[in-house]
Parts: C-alpha cells; structure tokens; sequence
C-alpha cells in the first residue's frame, strides 16, 4: 500500500482523523458546487453543482449528528486542564478557561437545536442554533486572542534565545510560533463563516457566497488536515 494511502487509512480510522476528512469534503463540495451555480453555464454544470451542495449539506447533517457524543470528551478535556496550572502566563490561563467554559456549553446547544429540528422536543430550533454559533464564535475569538498572547511569549523568548545563542531552541520556538500563526489563521476562516450565520443585520451575517463559505471552510479544514497529528480536544463545527 502506497504511504499516502496508508496515512490516510490511519487518519479515517480515528474519530478526529475522519471527522477532519468529512469536514474538508463538506467545504470543498460546497467551493466547488458554489462555483458551479454561480456561473451562467451549461445546464449540466448547474445541476452538479446543486448535487454538490445538497452533498455537502448532508455531511454537514452528518458531523451535527457524531457531535452528539462529544460532551464528555470535552468535559474531559476541560477536566483535566482544571484552572490552568500548567499555564505560567495569567492571560493564557484566563483566555483559555474562558474558551472551555464556551465550548463546552456549545454541544448543549447545538445538541437542543439538532433535537428541535428533527421534531425530538418541542419548540423552534432558531434561538439554538444562533446561541450555538455565537458560542463557537466566541470560542474562536478567544483562541485567537490566545494564539497571538503565545506568539508575543514566544517573541520574547526568542529574544533571549538569539543573545545566548541557542540555536535548536530557536527552531523549537519558530516552529510553535508557526503552528501558532496557522491556528489564528484558521479560527479566522472559521470565524467568518460563524458571524456569516448570525442574524441578518449582524456585520457581514447572510451575506457570503456558497463559494465563499465553502473557501473560508477549506483553508480552516486543510491546516487542520496539516496538524491531524496534533492533540485536538473539540471537532469544530
């Protein structure tokens, strides 16, 4: 078997792994079927891009419904990172408790607009869903604040490593502050795509493009494909 395609056979057979794969197909289907309905062209190329679509609906059906067991895993995670002791900066720790404390409230929610769709409970989805989103949003908003805290700590440690000379620290710290900055650019893909699904009326809300809600989902889930061997507590939206 070809290594790539064992990598891949690796990366589906993980919860995480398969679910970061069905999150790239959702949002490349929508780019493309975007792209697709968007031009005056032949009838043929409309209708497959309205099959794309329709696709890329479904899957996004399908990963609302696998975040349905998510509550605990998270509530693991935040379990185990308590108050943040680990933490030596306050700022970190408090952004970073702040962001748990969202995403953990977010299954809830989405978990209750889910269940008023499919007509489980009584009662209108929309207030969920838009609680739900706002949550993300919140929690994307908070990660970035947090990635760029850690890049100024790592600037500064940096500093120091460039007057001692210590070049394979250096390396280590070039490599976190490019993880760093790949993180803050997919939190704000993603959190594009969140105020787009706010109300109308919200900055941008309702007013994206299929094809640009598909782009901004394509950037955030290829650098999460590129960090698929990194620990990665919640599945994002």
């Amino acid at each position: 078997m070809e290594p790539s395609v064992a990598s891949l056979v690796r990366l589906l057979e993980s919860y995480r792994g398969r679910d970061k794969v069905v999150r790239s197909v959702c949002f490349g289907s929508q780019l493309l079927g975007g792209l697709l309905t968007r031009r005056d062209g032949e009838a043929s190329s409309l209708r497959l891009g309205k099959r794309l679509l329709l696709f890329s609906a479904q899957l996004s059906h399908c990963r609302t419904v696998m975040r349905l067991f998510d509550d605990l895993s998270m509530l693991a995670y935040c379990h185990g990172y308590g108050l943040g002791g680990g933490e030596e900066d306050g700022a970190v720790r408090c952004v970073s408790l702040l962001a748990n404390m969202a995403d953990q409230l977010f299954y809830p929610c989405e978990h209750m607009a889910w269940a008023a769709d499919a007509r489980l409970i009584e009662g209108k989805s929309d207030r969920w869903w838009l609680l739900s989103t706002a949550l993300w949003a919140t929690s994307l908003l908070l990660g970035i604040l947090r990635s760029l805290r850690v890049l100024l700590l790592l600037k500064k440690e940096l500093r120091r490593c460039e007057r001692g000379g210590a070049g394979s620290s250096r390396s280590q710290l070039h490599s976190q502050m490019r993880r760093e900055l790949l993180s803050i650019l997919s939190s704000m893909a993603d959190l594009a795509n969140a105020v787009h699904w706010m109300p109308p009326g919200f900055l941008w809300a309702g007013r994206f493009p299929n094809w640009l809600v598909g782009l901004m989902g394509s950037i955030s889930s290829l650098i999460g494909l590129m960090s698929a061997g990194d620990s990665d507590e919640t599945a994002s939206p």
